[in-house]
């Protein structure tokens, strides 16, 4: 479907990568946190497209294959989620989209800003990672 995204999800040592997008005001969310990914392009799968968006916003590929995790449509777009576990440290990767990128547990996302380093300042979490937040506290309470 047009429109559509792909996004990761991945988990390193009990924390998660974070984005900070541009602060580019034509794009979705500029200048918050959220996570790894993008559009899928003419006749791509989402899978694809989480791999080739990795390759090309950090310069990785995962050595683990991503798990598809949950599909969400908010009504313009459908939104497909995966799980991972990033196997390299922070420092390997080579940010080539977006302004900073962070690890951060689940309980420092829900606070909704988080410190970037490259900006030296503050700056909040993307809206629809609540979507995301909202799944794992129900998956963690299903496996109870």
């Amino acid at each position: 479907m047009a429109g559509d995204v792909a996004l990761a999800m991945l988990a390193h040592q009990g924390e998660w990568l974070l984005q900070l997008r541009d602060d580019i005001p034509d794009i979705l969310y500029p200048g918050h946190w959220g996570l790894f990914g993008g559009h899928l392009e003419n006749n791509e799968t989402a899978i694809d497209a989480i791999y080739r968006e990795l390759t090309e916003e950090i310069n990785w590929t995962p050595t683990t294959k991503l798990q598809s995790w949950f599909q969400h449509n908010n009504g313009q777009r459908t939104v497909h989620l995966f799980r991972g576990t990033l196997d390299v440290p922070l420092r390997a990767l080579r940010l080539q989209e977006g302004q900073d990128l962070r690890l951060a547990s689940l309980k420092l996302i829900r606070t909704e800003y988080l410190w970037s380093d490259v900006v030296a300042e503050q700056r909040p979490v993307a809206p629809g990672l609540k979507v995301v937040l909202e799944r794992i506290t129900h998956d963690d309470e299903s496996a109870k």
